[in-house]
């Protein structure tokens, strides 16, 4: 039984739509491990309650009337420790504001279908009550934010290193602390899975990329590897990688059917860079839930000798992805997330 402290994960419903309080309490009580205390019509109305009910986990929806979700946010992350799951429109403006608020110390986010009745659907019930339960169990960490954005003359010159990155739960959040540190000069190329739905990569690659000295991009089909870039996969699709004349090294996207669940996969991500024959990979396992990436860090260490790096238990969101890599021995080193771009940096160095 998931429960903070021997009890029930308590939990506030913040959303401006009746419809969808009714909805999402219905959802979560039928949970046994999760108690709905209360819920709120705006982001005013949230903090108030909160103020006296101190819930666990609040579900806050972003577009409401007299105190939006992001401001209501900044506000709750004043008060006790209050973790939350925000509620998210699949449109540009939903997407953006989802990045702002994962930046903002929100845990995770789950999309409104356009169906509204789509939410009562079986797998969606599940995403809903799994995400109010990671966020009812996860730890804090805090956040690094680069508030100076420099503007740099970056070299594509050859890719001597591989950086490949997996995470999921998080992810969002413990990248600002990863990629904002590295040089405009980093001697490396960075390939990033983050378990995201279609829509909101690009959001996250644009998000990093106004606070950071490397270039960092949603991935597309077919474009050549550059040094001092990142590369995200775009949500609902594999990023591979294939070897080309000349050592150049391209990607290429697939809708291939999801691995154990994931489109974009970790594993299919590591096990296509395996394939390479490259040499200098340096693997990173993050933040997230389940086992992704761990079978393909496997083959990356034992056909190409890259080295792998976890992100250890005490600043992960869930310890689930680098749990099962470290389990599998296949780890070299286990540090905690403002350690990694450090990790990263000794052993790739710098382009001179």
């Amino acid at each position: 039984m998931s429960v903070i402290k021997n009890r029930k994960i308590r939990v506030m419903i913040v959303d401006d739509s009746a419809f969808m309080r009714k909805v999402l309490c219905d959802i979560l009580s039928s949970d046994d491990t999760i108690e709905v205390v209360d819920t709120a019509k705006n982001g005013f109305d949230a903090i108030k309650k909160s103020k006296d009910l101190k819930p666990d986990v609040v579900t806050l929806d972003i577009n409401m009337p007299v105190m939006d979700g992001l401001l209501c946010l900044k506000e709750l992350n004043k008060l006790h420790n209050i973790k939350v799951v925000m509620l998210s429109s699949i449109t540009k403006e939903g997407t953006e504001a989802t990045i702002q608020a994962l930046a903002d110390g929100a845990i995770d986010f789950i999309t409104k279908p356009s169906n509204i009745f789509h939410m009562t659907h079986d797998d969606k019930k599940k995403e809903i009550i799994q995400k109010v339960k990671i966020a009812g169990d996860s730890l804090e960490y805090n956040n690094h934010n680069c508030s100076e954005k420099n503007h740099w003359t970056r070299k594509p010159d050859e890719v001597k290193n591989i950086v490949a990155i997996g995470t999921s739960t998080g992810g969002p959040r413990a990248l600002q602390d990863i990629i904002p540190m590295l040089p405009t000069n980093v001697d490396a190329a960075f390939l990033v899975v983050q378990h995201m739905p279609s829509g909101f990569t690009k959001s996250l690659a644009e998000r990093l990329d106004s606070t950071s000295k490397v270039t960092v991009k949603e991935a597309e089909d077919d474009e050549i590897i550059r040094n001092a870039h990142v590369y995200i996969a775009p949500g609902d699709n594999h990023m591979l990688i294939n070897k080309c004349a000349d050592n150049v090294l391209k990607i290429k996207l697939s809708k291939d059917p999801p691995v154990n669940g994931h489109r974009p996969s970790v594993d299919v991500m590591m096990e296509s860079l395996s394939n390479t024959g490259v040499k200098n990979i340096v693997g990173v396992i993050m933040t997230g839930m389940g086992g992704d990436g761990s079978e393909g860090l496997k083959k990356l260490k034992n056909v190409n000798g890259a080295h792998i790096i976890a992100q250890n238990e005490d600043t992960c969101v869930v310890f689930g992805m680098p749990r099962v890599a470290i389990l599998l021995g296949v780890v070299d080193v286990v540090v905690p997330l403002k350690e990694i771009a450090n990790e990263i940096m000794r052993i790739v160095g710098v382009h001179k």
